[in-house]
């Protein structure tokens, strides 16, 4: 498995609030359908937005984050986003664990 880490500028002063409601919420039925995504956790701090994604592999990953996306990034956020790609070779999973 993958797990790419994605991290964009957000404008200055967005709160955790307005994030979710302009950026964040309209663009989950996007992923609930991405082909090879298994999971994403939306990111929000220290001036930035993003995602931590879990892909079944490198290749639907470099799917998503083609040249057109880091174009409309660029364009909706004043720069490219950045995306860092990790092996993941184990995963916890405690939600699946009774309690």
């Amino acid at each position: 498995m993958i797990v790419a880490i994605v991290q964009f500028d957000l404008p200055s002063g967005m709160t955790l609030h307005e994030a979710t409601d302009t950026i964040f919420g309209p663009s989950v039925g996007k992923y609930r359908t991405m082909p090879g995504l298994i999971r994403k956790n939306y990111l929000y701090g220290h001036g930035k937005g993003g995602g931590v994604y879990l892909w079944d592999s490198i290749e639907s990953a470099e799917r998503a984050y083609s040249i057109e996306w880091r174009s409309m990034m660029a364009a909706r956020f004043g720069s490219e986003p950045s995306v860092t790609y990790f092996e993941s070779p184990i995963e916890v999973e405690n939600s699946a664990q009774p309690h």
